[in-house]
């Protein structure tokens, strides 16, 4: 595919701290190579705003290569943008026409206060996974790869469940601003596993328990996570986040 330069309006959500009142502003920017990444379009944005002495805009990233699930946009109505099972890092801006508006928002929820501009709190996601997403049984020392049998198939639905980034995604395209997907992937990693059937009942009620508290609301059971979720992550874990938190509830 031939790279080419456009000519774009950047529309993005400019917002002090948590606590003012944000409003969008407009930016135009020309010469944008359809090769770049969106990422580095915004680089060439904040370039534009310093050298006319304006504030650059706020915005989260770290890796770049879709690992670390920092780069939390909101992008003309899509998590992570217009394209499919990637990173707001890992899309170009070969998806977007010349001439076209493309608006930039914070994630939209009350468990992710905004920090500045386009960057949100995310901190509830490690509040939760302290609550229950970990394995503390003391195993001694390492164990041979097969000490343990694991069926394939349950080892893989696990990588599967474990590859979520934690980016976020799934509450900001939830309109109940639920994070059911995020919350049964990481559950669902050691649910089929041996080493996390010993606490179980445990992890599930405490990680449910802490969702609820920072304000995630329910599952609106109408898959829009799963479709905007950068890693594909499947709603099937939701109904093994359910099966695991009626099994503990029933034991209690």
């Amino acid at each position: 595919m031939s790279s080419k330069n456009i000519n774009i309006t950047v529309k993005v959500w400019r917002q002090q701290d948590a606590k003012s009142k944000g409003i969008f502003e407009s930016y135009p920017l020309s010469n944008i190579s359809t090769d770049s990444s969106f990422l580095e379009m915004m680089d060439v944005l904040n370039e534009k705003l310093v050298t006319e002495n304006q504030e650059p805009i706020a915005f989260d990233h770290d890796c770049r290569e879709g690992i670390c699930g920092m780069c939390s946009l909101f992008i003309n109505g899509h998590a992570h943008g217009p394209d499919s099972l990637v990173t707001t890092c890992q899309l170009h801006m070969r998806k977007f026409n010349d001439g076209q508006t493309i608006t930039i928002e914070p994630w939209r929820s009350g468990g992710f206060p905004v920090i500045k501009d386009l960057m949100v709190d995310r901190s509830a996601f490690d509040k939760i996974m302290q609550a229950g997403g970990f394995v503390s049984v003391n195993t001694g020392g390492v164990p041979d790869a097969n000490a343990i049998p694991i069926a394939q198939a349950d080892a893989e639905e696990a990588m599967d469940a474990a590859a979520c980034i934690g980016c976020g995604a799934c509450v900001a395209t939830c309109k109940n601003s639920s994070a059911m997907l995020f919350v049964s992937a990481k559950v669902s990693q050691l649910a089929l596993l041996p080493q996390g059937k010993i606490e179980a009942a445990r992890r599930a009620k405490n990680m449910v328990a802490k969702m609820d508290e920072l304000g995630f609301g329910n599952c609106s059971n109408t898959g829009a996570c799963e479709v905007e979720c950068p890693k594909g992550i499947s709603l099937a874990h939701i109904a093994r986040l359910n099966r695991e938190f009626l099994c503990a509830k029933v034991k209690e």
